[in-house]
């Protein structure tokens, strides 16, 4: 069992990683669904400003890529809701990002807003971030990600209880374990989606080499303790290595 003095220590690091600032999916707000003919019924467009270039490659990318990472969803993951809904948020105060959770009825929803889609160079780029987001949905990373909060939740919130905290400290203890828990293995989930994503970028005709070349260009996370990220040179190594391999 810890003593005091270690469960101080403890405390001190989850309650850093608690106020360190978090990269988590952004939480959007949705305006009504505007729907074209001409776009399959997975691409969801957020109203915002028109930008038809942009749309038009991001459709075009959909159009091919969404057959193949049905596909593949159902052939690694066959218990899993392979039918993904593809959103493009076009708010133009959203920071470039691209993010993957389940709707209400488990359907699995491909995240990306506008801002990334204008910042990628080419085709490849958007089609890399693209099956990397799959990726994630195939591999099960959220729920292996809320098992593992849950279960810092649990252990930390035990620990309190044992040293005798109150009932609030308690659940702050869980509520920083939960956090603590999530960011176990998020750098793991990063490069098993890359790699992966790397197999769904080749097998739907785009160059996964050249399109994770757009990590050559965002911000470094670096090793941070807990970080949610790998550093960007790691994740440029497994696309390498897996494109090797193919």
């Amino acid at each position: 069992m810890f003593r005091c003095s270690a469960l101080s220590k403890l405390f001190a690091v989850v309650a850093f990683v608690g106020l360190a600032a978090c990269d988590a999916p952004v939480q959007v707000q949705e305006p009504p669904t505007v729907r074209s003919a001409s776009v399959p019924s997975q691409f969801q467009i957020r109203q915002g400003p028109s930008q038809p270039q942009n749309r038009a490659s991001f459709r075009r990318i959909i159009v091919q890529m969404e057959p193949v990472l049905e596909r593949e969803c159902r052939r690694r993951a066959p218990r899993l809701n392979c039918d993904f809904d593809i959103r493009l948020y076009t708010d133009p105060r959203l920071q470039p990002n691209a993010f993957q959770t389940l709707d209400e009825n488990g359907r699995p929803i491909l995240g990306f807003t506008e801002t990334l889609v204008k910042d990628v160079r080419n085709a490849d780029e958007l089609a890399f971030v693209l099956g990397h987001e799959a990726a994630h949905h195939i591999a099960g990373h959220l729920a292996r990600q809320q098992q593992n909060a849950s279960l810092g939740a649990v252990s930390l919130g035990a620990l309190a209880t044992a040293f005798g905290r109150s009932d609030e400290a308690v659940q702050e203890a869980a509520r920083l374990g939960a956090v603590v828990g999530a960011r176990s293995y998020s750098k793991n989930f990063e490069l098993e989606a890359d790699r992966l994503g790397t197999i769904l970028t080749a097998r739907s005709g785009y160059d996964p080499l050249v399109g994770a070349a757009y990590f050559t260009r965002i911000p470094d996370p670096g090793n941070r303790f807990l970080g949610t990220h790998p550093p960007n040179a790691q994740r440029i190594a497994a696309v390498q290595e897996t494109a090797a391999r193919m």
